[in-house]
């Protein structure tokens, strides 16, 4: 789940991540968080200036692979918060 928040500043895009105890113990929440982490770095260039981007990962994050949570991620930035 991604929301975005436009603002009119100029600085570069700002990422929060919410990676709640149902995806899963520590461990599997810290992966989680770490491959949303690169996968937002990956994407940082097609995300408008000033945008506020918070991802909310669902406990399917858990046991998505590395492809298929990028793929899903891309997805929901290109159609919120395309530059």
């Amino acid at each position: 789940m991604t929301h975005v928040v436009s603002t009119s500043e100029q600085r570069p895009p700002r990422f929060g991540f919410i990676v709640s105890k149902q995806v899963g113990g520590a461990v599997v929440r810290n992966t989680v968080r770490r491959r949303l982490k690169a996968i937002c770095a990956e994407a940082l260039p097609d995300v408008r200036t000033g945008a506020d981007v918070v991802i909310r990962a669902l406990p399917a994050a858990a046991s998505a692979d590395f492809a298929t949570l990028r793929a899903e991620v891309v997805r929901c930035l290109e159609r919120k918060a395309a530059a």
